[in-house]
């Protein structure tokens, strides 16, 4: 009898345990934003750098779509996407991209005038595989302000100081634009609404769960031929 009745609790013990485990961990629900619609390009863009930066935009369409740090972002209806790619798999990054504030918000008529703050600027278009095979050896080696000033005649570099009120008074510009405003209230109101949360299972196909890319189970780094 007593054998039958330990075997009893711990066949309850073991089916009690997994709902336990599982209930303890739990995960959001979020829906994902909308991409922005496609940009119809017939032949990969050609982009422009903007002086003082590292960051290339494509100039002959109406939308912000720049190239940075081997990413494609583009600002839509106040939110900021990126991809791979500069024609598909958009997804939504919540944060306003670092190199953003760098950007002079006139560019497009310094473009048109072919000058930059009073200087001529004989801006290089750059053809997209041309700038898909050397944007990180131009990073690495400053390409742009050593060897071709930002193609700037007379180009003078603002000291640290300027750059950072400059990039204070174009922060300032960028939340008082509508769309903007909109996305961030969108926000406000998402935050303050309750989470839906589900209970998680133990993970299928073994005791580990998925591991990251490059990383083994112990935790280090795979090695590869």
């Amino acid at each position: 009898m007593k054998k039958l009745l330990v075997g009893t609790m711990l066949f309850g013990l073991v089916m009690i345990l997994p709902v336990s485990v599982g209930a303890a961990v739990d995960i959001s629900i979020s829906f994902p934003l909308p991409p922005p619609p496609p940009i119809p390009f017939p032949v990969p863009p050609e982009v422009i750098v903007i002086p003082d930066t590292y960051v290339y935009v494509v100039p002959d369409i109406d939308d912000d779509l720049f190239f940075w740090d081997g990413w494609w972002w583009r600002l839509w209806e106040g939110r900021w996407f990126r991809s791979r790619h500069y024609d598909r798999d958009w997804v939504y990054y919540r944060y306003i991209p670092h190199f953003y504030y760098d950007i002079d918000f006139g560019w497009r008529k310094f473009y048109r005038d072919r000058h930059w703050h009073g200087n001529p600027w004989n801006y290089q278009r750059i053809p997209y595989e041309h700038l898909r095979k050397n944007w990180r050896a131009w990073n690495d080696r400053q390409y742009w302000e050593r060897d071709r000033r930002w193609n700037v005649e007379r180009y003078q570099p603002p000291s640290p100081q300027q750059k950072q009120e400059l990039r204070r008074k174009r922060q300032v510009e960028y939340g008082r634009r509508p769309d903007v405003r909109k996305h961030e209230q969108w926000m406000r109101e998402q935050q303050r609404k309750p989470e839906v949360r589900k209970p998680q299972g133990p993970p299928q196909g073994g005791p580990y769960p998925p591991q990251p890319h490059g990383k083994s189970k112990g935790g280090g780094p795979e090695h590869r031929k």
